[in-house]
């Protein structure tokens, strides 16, 4: 299986360099990561609301193209459905039995997603009704991700 995590910006404290190296390690057994860092657009610090959904469309083109036509998009979205840990592992092993081999989530620069990714996506995840910084969100991510491996191996870890 393919897991790719599409991202608007880089992670600039080691800290979370760290974080993310160890989760792909230790998903390294269980699929293969990929992790798309896309440009995070300028934007002014007095931004009017057309200049904040210009850059959200920007980064969005970025996002679209940088999809793969066959693979099951999972949007990190506010407004999107919250999952449990299980019900994430659940879902993901039903595309694996499905056939799904080629999964990609999203998560947004610091404006949020563009209208056309949350189309696009065939599931907007939300984590939790409050907002997350984009950096931290990636090893939140990775480690559901990681979680949801170890449960649908019986392996212990999640509890």
């Amino acid at each position: 299986m393919d897991i790719h995590i599409i991202c608007i910006g880089k992670l600039k404290e080691e800290y979370w360099r760290a974080a993310i190296s160890e989760y792909s390690k230790r998903l390294s057994r269980f699929c293969r990561l990929h992790i798309h860092e896309l440009k995070e657009e300028r934007l002014a610090e007095n931004a009017s609301a057309a200049e904040e959904q210009a850059v959200r469309e920007a980064e969005g083109r970025a996002i679209l193209r940088t999809l793969k036509d066959n693979s099951y998009t999972v949007a990190l979205a506010i407004q999107g459905r919250a999952l449990s840990s299980e019900q994430l592992a659940e879902h993901l092993q039903q595309l694996t039995i499905d056939g799904r081999s080629d999964i990609s989530f999203i998560i947004g620069g610091s404006l949020g997603l563009s209208p056309a990714v949350l189309q696009r996506a065939d599931l907007q995840l939300s984590f939790s009704a409050m907002t997350f910084p984009h950096q931290m969100m990636r090893v939140i991510l990775l480690e559901q991700i990681y979680r949801s491996f170890k449960i649908n191996h019986h392996e212990p870890y999640h509890k």
